[in-house]
């Protein structure tokens, strides 16, 4: 009677958790997996990526995309080690990633081996579930668990497998379990829902803080909104959920967000927070009356005082409280809200037109909306280039993806990879700096070999500059930041992909229009001013008087300002 390995048996179970493909790099403590893995290629693909941390990013990514099981592997030692930036990320936004390591073999655990790290311990931080696999017989109910908890908790469970273990036979008295995840639905109190019920009925200004957790629910929350005459706001990681140009947006809050939002939050006397925990709380309003309604009852009021917490679905919470709550027929504030934001569109458009030299990043912005498809993916990295999009590209169906609360540099790339291989149907864009891009640049490659044809669009400015804007804000001179770059687009051509170098703002929207029409990888390395400081919406005496600190020391530097004689 034929038998598997427990190699062959992990990959069987993946298969019918329903992974289909696997970011990683091969090695010697995993060899006894990828063996299996290669056998399987017709059901479960290998994505052999150049860094690993870019494996761990896209699985994170494919995630954030799909809400499926993002998964990548690594050997022992150093390659697991790589993994750890990618799965904080995905720890941090609440997505489902397994990370299957090797290590050293069972006999050779605590003899200080070649590469023999202790990953229980490197791992116990990010994971939910952090397990060393320790005989074949264990095998597939240790899997089932690790992929069940991931879906579960909405985290990272990672497998540690010796060297060994892949290669024993999965005998007769092997555990076996179910492979499939059982989900719930979630609802608040009626005692809660009937105090919000009475506070939504009571405000004159009311305003709505929708984050993550409001994707899939466009209508409802729409419905919602105009039910109570509600502006909606968005944190970063909620962009996208409704249309950027609809009635009732007022675009983003805090450093990337608009000016409408911010005095929204000012004159609000009801906050209701929709699947967000938001953390910079100096944003929201003082003394408001707030609901938060979020499926996790751990995140109420965990960074933010609330009156009243409404622990559940927030679709169905939202129809429930506009089914019972009265309409509210003024809409004074409301018109205000649009009114700012009509004249906030406006003034970015101004930013957007402006064609002089270098590019201004917004200009950037500006003419890759007119070329992007209305279901596109884009990843998006972290820097001046998250403001910019943040601000200036509006959203109506694309899918945003970003690194929100890790704020890796870094992500823009392998988020684009997990794009493709997501909805390879489907027009995938990596918006990336310089800086950010520069990280994970190797892996360009990646798309090549795959034939993955992403666009990444690089602003390219020379300077890690989101740090040079923070240390003129703290009255600093600027140190460290300038950067030493290639030409992008030459790179993209040696790596076997497209490349465009832009240079004059004419020449912008050609590159833009010529790359969506290739199939294949391309790169447009736009060169842009390093001096368009990404202002907030609204600037505090302190970022003020921080900046005018740091002008003076640049000009007595410089010998441009002296002192007045004693």
């Amino acid at each position: 009677m034929f038998k598997q390995t427990a190699g062959e048996k992990l990959i069987e179970l993946l298969i019918e958790w329903g992974v289909d493909h696997i970011y990683g790099m091969p090695g010697d403590s995993i060899n006894s997996i990828i063996e299996p893995l290669r056998k399987a290629q017709d059901k479960i693909k290998f994505i052999q990526v150049r860094h690993e941390e870019a494996g761990a990013l896209a699985a994170a990514a494919y995630a954030k995309l799909t809400g499926k099981l993002g998964v990548c592997t690594a050997i022992a030692g150093p390659g697991a080690i790589h993994l750890l930036n990618g799965l904080y990320d995905a720890k941090l936004d609440h997505v489902p990633v397994l990370a299957i390591t090797g290590q050293v073999e069972t006999d050779l655990l605590g003899t200080d081996s070649f590469q023999e790290v202790n990953l229980e311990r490197l791992f116990d931080d990010v994971a939910v579930y952090n397990q060393r696999i320790m005989s074949a017989e264990q095998l597939p109910a240790v899997v089932n668990q690790a992929i069940r908890t991931a879906y579960a908790k909405k985290g990272v469970a990672v497998l540690t497998v010796p060297d060994d273990v892949p290669r024993f036979e999965v005998g007769s008295e092997a555990r076996i379990t179910s492979h499939f995840v059982v989900r719930q639905e979630i609802f608040p109190l009626e005692s809660d829902l009937l105090k919000a019920q009475v506070m939504i009925e009571n405000a004159k200004n009311p305003v709505i803080l929708a984050g993550r957790g409001v994707h899939g629910i466009r209508e409802p929350l729409l419905s919602f909104a105009e039910h109570i005459s509600a502006p909606i706001v968005l944190t970063l990681p909620g962009k996208g959920a409704i249309p950027d140009k609809h009635p009732y947006c007022l675009g983003g809050l805090g450093l990337i967000g608009t000016k409408p939002a911010y005095m929204a939050m000012q004159e609000t006397d009801m906050l209701i927070m929709i699947g967000t925990s938001y953390p910079f709380t100096g944003f929201l309003p003082d003394k408001a009356k707030t609901i938060q309604i979020d499926i996790d009852p751990s995140q109420i009021g965990k960074r933010y005082p609330v009156d009243v917490g409404l622990a559940g679905d927030a679709g169905k919470t939202l129809e429930w409280i506009q089914k019972h709550v009265k309409q509210n027929e003024d809409h004074t504030f409301l018109r205000e809200s649009q009114e700012r934001t009509r004249v906030w569109l406006e003034k970015l458009s101004e930013q957007e037109e402006n064609e002089s030299l270098p590019i201004k990043p917004q200009k950037v912005i500006s003419e890759l909306q007119k070329v992007t498809a209305d279901d596109a993916i884009l990843s998006v990295d972290v820097g001046n280039v998250t403001v910019w999009m943040a601000r200036h590209f509006h959203m109506t169906n694309q899918k945003f993806i970003i690194s929100s609360w890790l704020a890796t540099l870094g992500c823009g790339l392998p988020g684009a990879l997990a794009g493709a291989l997501a909805y390879p149907e489907k027009q995938v864009i990596a918006v990336c700096g310089d800086g950010g891009f520069g990280m994970t640049m190797n892996d360009f490659v990646t798309a090549v070999k795959y034939h993955l044809p992403i666009i990444v669009i690089v602003l390219n400015n020379h300077k890690i500059a989101m740090i040079k804007f923070e240390q003129e804000v703290m009255g600093n001179i600027e140190f460290g930041t300038d950067l030493e770059n290639p030409n992008f687009a030459q790179y993209a051509k040696a790596c076997g992909g497209v490349g465009y170098r832009v240079e004059r703002p004419e020449e912008l929207s050609v590159a833009l229009r010529d790359a969506v029409q290739q199939n294949r990888p391309c790169i447009i390395d736009v060169v842009v001013d390093a001096n368009e400081a990404p202002m907030p919406a609204h600037i505090t005496f302190g970022q003020a008087a921080g900046y005018t600190k740091h002008m003076l020391k640049v000009l007595f530097e410089e010998g441009k300002l002296e002192l007045p004689p004693l």
